[in-house]
C-alpha cells in the first residue's frame, strides 16, 4: 500500500525480534504485465487485508498503490521480477518459487491463516491444496487455495490452469489431428507428466483433481466427435 517505506519500520521489526534491520528504503517490485502470478498474490492480499480488498482488489493486473509513492517498480514476467529483485538493493517482489530458488533469492516466510510464518516448499504448498480442495466439479475447476487452513499450509498458493475450447473446432486454426494431439498431451500431463512436477517445485496434482480432469478431457470434442476415451 506504500505505507511502509523502510526495512526498519517498527511493524517489520516487531515481526523480527532480535534482527538488526537496516534503515534502507524498500523497493517493491511487481509484474508490469498481466499474469496468473499477480492474481495469486493479489488474491492473498485481498483475503487478508481489508484496505487492499476495498481499494485495490484482485486481478491479473492491478493499479499498485506503491507506485504512487515512487517506491514501486514494474518488470515483465517472473524472470523480469526475479532479475530486478536480484539487482536492486533493498527490494522485495513476488515470483513463482522456482524463479526465487534458481536465482538464489532470499525467500520470506509468510503468515498463514493459523498464524504461523511459513516458507514455500513442496510439502507446505501440498498442505494448502489438501486443506482447500474438496471434490471439484469437472464443469468448473476454478478453485482458490490462498490462505488455506492448516498449521503448515503456505498461504500464497494456486493451481495453474490451461484454457481450451470444449469443442475444439471453435478455434479457426484447429484441425482434428491437432485437437487429438493436444488432448493426448493433456492426458499425459495429468498422468505420467506429474513425475516432473516436484523437480520444478510444482506439487503433483491431488487424486481428486486428476479424476475431475479426466472427466473433463473425455468430454472434449471436435465437431461433436469425442477426442479421447478411457
Amino acid at each position: 500500500m506504500g505505507k511502509i517505506t523502510k526495512w526498519n519500520d517498527p511493524s517489520i521489526q516487531a515481526l523480527n525480534p532480535g534482527v538488526n534491520l537496516p534503515d534502507q528504503p524498500i523497493t517493491a517490485v511487481h509484474r508490469s504485465d498481466g499474469s496468473g502470478t499477480t492474481y495469486a498474490f493479489t488474491d492473498y492480499l485481498y483475503s487478508v487485508n481489508s484496505d487492499w480488498k476495498t481499494i485495490v482488489g484482485r486481478s491479473t493486473s492491478v493499479t499498485w498503490p506503491v507506485d504512487k509513492v515512487a517506491t514501486g517498480v514494474g518488470a515483465s514476467g517472473n524472470a523480469g521480477v526475479a532479475g530486478a529483485v536480484l539487482n536492486t538493493p533493498g527490494s522485495i517482489g513476488y515470483v513463482d518459487v522456482i524463479y526465487a530458488l534458481s536465482n538464489h533469492l532470499g525467500i520470506g516466510a509468510v503468515k498463514n491463516a493459523a498464524g504461523n510464518f511459513i516458507v514455500p516448499t513442496i510439502d507446505t504448498i501440498r498442505n494448502a491444496a489438501a486443506a482447500a480442495t474438496d471434490n471439484p466439479s469437472p464443469s468448473d475447476l476454478r478453485m482458490h487455495i490462498v490462505n488455506a487452513a492448516g498449521d503448515q499450509s503456505y498461504p500464497i498458493a494456486t493451481y495453474t490452469y490451461i484454457l481450451i475450447y470444449k469443442d475444439m473446432s471453435a478455434q479457426p486454426s484447429m484441425t482434428k489431428a491437432k485437437a487429438q494431439a493436444l488432448t493426448q498431451f493433456l492426458w499425459w500431463a495429468i498422468h505420467d507428466g506429474q513425475s516432473y512436477s516436484s523437480a520444478l517445485v510444482y506439487v503433483p496434482l491431488p487424486s481428486n483433481i486428476i479424476s475431475a480432469d479426466e472427466q473433463l478431457l473425455t468430454s472434449l470434442t471436435y465437431q461433436g466427435q469425442s477426442l479421447i476415451t478411457r
